[in-house]
């Protein structure tokens, strides 16, 4: 049987994985360059970079299937990243407040053969109005840091979350349903539970 190599680093899709019975045979982050290509849209960007993620690491893994996923929040046309600092972090939630925004989730799946198949995958989260006390109890915490919109929906944000509308593990990082597809379609054995 072929090996699945998850080209990610985030312990969350570990997680999500193991929620549905999958447990990576190797863990294999990819070092690409994550910035965005002029004019690129948030959904675009997602995509390419799941794309680019799981082609590096399939490239030195021969024979084996190879996940990677890219998420990246979009405020309008914007994308946002990982805050860089408790300031850029502040910015990012002061921008979501009393919005809705679309959360991209970039999949790819690479089989032993080199076949490959992507998908993107859409969910509009709606954020309560943020006062300064919920920013400053919030941003107190480390949870925002390494997370793409600075939050974590799993976790205190929950509390910022009004309406959700798509995946819900679209937005802690990796689409179950589509990945579980993805796998299946490609023929890799995923163990019913």
């Amino acid at each position: 049987m072929s090996k699945l190599i998850l080209a990610s680093a985030s312990p969350r899709r570990l997680e999500l994985l193991a929620q549905i019975g999958i447990v990576p045979d190797q863990v294999a982050p990819a070092d690409i360059d994550e910035t965005p290509a002029a004019d690129e849209s948030p959904r675009r960007l997602a995509l390419r970079l799941a794309e680019e993620k799981a082609r590096a690491v399939a490239k030195s893994n021969g024979g084996a299937f190879v996940l990677a996923a890219d998420t990246v929040v979009a405020c309008g046309t914007r994308a946002l990243g990982k805050a860089s600092d408790e300031r850029e972090a502040r910015k990012f939630l002061t921008l979501l407040s009393g919005r809705r925004h679309r959360v991209y989730g970039g999949v790819c799946l690479i089989a032993p053969d080199g076949t490959e198949r992507s998908r993107v995958i859409e969910t509009q989260v709606k954020f309560r109005t943020l006062g300064t006390e919920d920013l400053n109890r919030y941003l107190s915490h480390d949870e925002w840091k390494g997370k793409a919109g600075a939050y974590a929906i799993q976790g205190h944000a929950a509390t910022f979350i009004k309406a959700i509308s798509g995946s819900y593990s679209n937005v802690v990082g990796l689409s179950l349903c589509e990945v579980d597809g993805l796998l299946r379609g490609l023929g890799y054995p995923v163990k019913e539970v």
